[in-house]
């Protein structure tokens, strides 16, 4: 099994994998048109692989086949305020 990812143009840290190149045909609009025009990062082959930088290998080949596509966001960002404050048990 393959997949095709890309960058998005207006999400930093933002991929999409789809099964084919160019096909976005399974694609929701809305996903695509907040996603931008999708800059081609990789074609990956995904048999074989025992891990994927930043996606769960199994969650990735389960969402292409079962809705045709796959979002990598980016992880969520620290409070560095939050944490600080936690350790200094201000919380």
């Amino acid at each position: 099994m393959f997949c095709v990812i890309y960058r998005s143009a207006r999400r930093d840290q933002t991929y999409l994998y789809v099964e084919k190149r160019d096909d976005f045909s399974r694609v929701p609009e809305a996903l695509m048109q907040s996603f931008g025009q999708p800059e081609l990062a990789m074609i990956l082959p995904l048999d074989g692989r025992k891990k994927l930088v930043g996606a769960d290998l199994e969650k990735v080949k389960e969402a292409l086949i079962s809705q045709g596509y796959y979002l990598q966001l980016p992880p969520p960002q620290e409070n560095l305020l939050k944490q600080h404050l936690a350790d200094q048990g201000k919380e």
